[in-house]
């Protein structure tokens, strides 16, 4: 296998993974350089979100229209304009727009890199070839947290974003240089009503949750945006069903494994959104930590969700998808209210323990979802299932931070006083009982759901589920 292509797309994925995990860190330290509170900063990482879930859908389009090769480089061009734009920002609003500028192109760059990678591999190596390309997902997380910390701690929260310029440099050189020429292909229109009203219904859900929970504004405001999305939202429901090349074909709703996959790993993801906005926030604002310190506490769940890896195959086909997604969203959900439980009393060994298993079921939990999204889905219907699974999977984290930041300052409010740790452990409760609703999804399957993909209930290599989770990621 020729390991020079995954491993430059590797380049602008790690970039990716690695800046979204650092920014939680330095959240504090960004704060008061700007002149704004940790809570209001939120919306510099739903903007990011959000702009990933209005853009992503088109990808696919762009790369057939314009050619994969050029739209990979661009993307990389516009991250790295987006991530000096956030160094130089000197107010809320400034870093906002930034952040939302670098997820236009991070919306680019992880589809639009996989396909690069499908058309330049032999099927027969594709499984080889996409494993190279996980691994920045992994490693991203890993490092992310610790670099953050150690760089907003003993340098400045700037250079956080400025690391991307020499990297970015190097991943359009490499992609110039080594990656196959790609010609445009003939593409049916843009639906660019649907793609209107689907970034009008993304934005306004999210960004209207997230005015509802800030101080300077009337919460007024935020309960009209999220008005306006759910509208818009209606609007692309009854626009799908006359348009001849919907932007998302949401027909593929009517397969029940698809939809219990898609929905019940959103209401998962809604806690999961939440927890890298809260976790380091409460070691540096409850417990006193350094962004360094909690840095290097909070990495360790990364190392649980690589570790899992190995055996999470195994597991589904011993026991098939509906009776572990049905537990494992129940104790990963578990995981995520232990942390409400910590306190600077906690030996570090007991939470580090506690973060590595969280870790480890979260990613078990993740694979499955991912897997049974392709399960029942053919051929021909997997270029429209991947961008309504990467869509609702961007919303979603949105969404938990959303509400994250919106439970820390209802509960503010209610006591008249600044951020307590007792306020943190309110939210990781309530966050870890919508992750829990997930499983009443998983519940409505059927017993023998997926084991196509699985093998459960028949002998079959591991394999097979680790190329479906893989594609789905």
């Amino acid at each position: 296998m020729n390991r020079i292509i995954p491993l430059i797309l590797a380049v602008a994925l790690f970039m990716e993974n690695m800046d979204s995990t650092v920014i939680a860190t330095s959240l504090p330290a960004i704060a008061v350089a700007i002149h704004t509170s940790p809570i209001a900063l939120k919306l510099a990482l739903t903007a990011y979100l959000v702009s990933l879930a209005i853009f992503i859908p088109i990808s696919g389009w762009m790369a057939d229209r314009f050619g994969a090769k050029t739209v990979f480089r661009a993307a990389i061009g516009v991250f790295i304009a987006g991530s000096v734009a956030c160094a130089f920002s000197n107010s809320l609003p400034a870093f906002v727009v930034s952040r939302f500028l670098q997820g236009i192109g991070g919306a680019m760059m992880t589809p639009v890199g996989r396909l690069v990678l499908v058309r330049a591999t032999p099927k027969s190596e594709l499984v080889a070839a996409m494993s190279w390309l996980t691994v920045p997902a992994l490693v991203g997380p890993l490092v992310g947290p610790p670099i953050g910390g150690f760089i907003t701690t003993y340098f400045t929260w700037h250079w956080i974003f400025l690391i991307n310029v020499p990297i970015g440099l190097l991943g359009i050189w490499l992609a110039t240089r080594f990656l196959p020429e790609t010609e445009p292909a003939e593409t049916p229109p843009l639906d660019f009503p649907g793609f209107v009203l689907s970034g009008l219904a993304a934005s306004g859900v999210v960004f209207g949750l997230s005015v509802v929970s800030l101080p300077a504004l009337p919460p007024m405001a935020g309960f009209i945006t999220v008005a306006v999305g759910v509208i818009s939202g209606v609007l692309y429901l009854l626009h799908a069903r006359r348009a001849r090349n919907p932007l998302l074909a949401l027909e593929l709703f009517r397969n029940q494994v698809f939809r219990s996959s898609v929905l019940g790993g959103s209401l998962f993801r809604i806690g999961i959104g939440a927890v890298p906005f809260l976790l380091p926030l409460m070691f540096q604002i409850g417990f006193g930590l350094t962004p360094f310190q909690s840095g290097m506490i909070t990495f360790v769940s990364a190392i649980g969700a690589i570790g899992m890896k190995f055996v999470t195959a195994l597991l589904f086909r011993l026991a098939g998808f509906r009776r572990v997604l049905i537990w494992g969203s129940l104790v990963a959900a578990a995981s995520i209210a232990i942390y409400g439980l910590f306190t600077p009393q906690t030996p570090n060994a007991l939470m580090l323990a506690i973060l590595l298993v969280g870790g480890f079921i979260r990613s078990m939990f993740f694979t499955g979802v991912n897997a049974l999204s392709y399960a029942e889905i053919t051929s021909a219907d997997t270029s429209k299932a991947t961008p309504i699974t990467a869509v609702f999977q961007q919303l979603s984290i949105a969404m938990g931070v959303a509400l994250a930041g919106g439970i820390l300052e209802v509960s503010t409010s209610i006591h008249g006083g600044p951020l307590t740790l007792r306020d943190f452990h309110i939210a990781f409760f309530i966050v870890a009982a919508v992750s829990a609703a997930a499983s009443i999804t998983f519940m409505r399957l059927a017993p023998e759901a997926g084991n196509a993909v699985s093998g459960h209930g028949r002998l079959t290599t591991p394999k097979t589920l680790e190329t479906v989770g893989t594609a789905g990621k």
